[in-house]
């Protein structure tokens, strides 16, 4: 099985978006990332919720004493009180190097190598230099589980 039929179509980010709008297609395509794409549709870019979040709520040292923080380090209301201004920004300045792709063409098992190799739950896929989709761990899992036929359908 090649990585055609569970790809996952999703929305790319574009000049101009906000983080709200990124947020949105994230999780309506349950994805952590989306591609950025410039005025020809090539990917130029990517644009995480991880890397949103971290630098809006994460600083350096807050990472680096994760382990034994306390259960009050912050409180939910800075969070809920920054949110809206968070989500007004622009991605610019979010942006980050583009992400590993992979052909449509490829097989389950050389996604999943790849994922392992580069320590990353999820790959673009990328034909042609055209954006298509995503296929994510999760994507893929559900995918080998079909192959067992005692499995319940998903």
């Amino acid at each position: 099985m090649d990585l055609k039929s569970i790809t996952v179509p999703t929305g790319v980010a574009t000049a101009g978006m906000t983080v709200r709008q990124v947020f949105e297609e994230c999780i309506r395509a349950h994805t952590p990332g989306l591609p950025f794409c410039d005025d020809n549709g090539l990917v130029t870019g990517r644009v995480t919720l991880k890397y949103i979040l971290k630098h809006q709520y994460l600083p350096e040292h807050l990472v680096e004493m994760a382990r034994v923080l306390g259960e009050q380090v912050s409180d939910v209301e800075d969070v809920e009180r920054s949110a809206k201004q968070l989500f007004e920004n622009r991605i610019d300045s979010y942006l980050q190097r583009p992400h590993a792709s992979i052909t449509s063409a490829a097989p389950i098992v050389k996604a999943l190598a790849l994922m392992e190799k580069l320590d990353t739950g999820y790959l673009f896929v990328i034909d042609e230099g055209q954006y298509i989709g995503v296929v994510t761990l999760l994507v893929l899992s559900r995918a080998i589980l079909q192959f067992d036929n005692s499995s319940r359908s998903i």
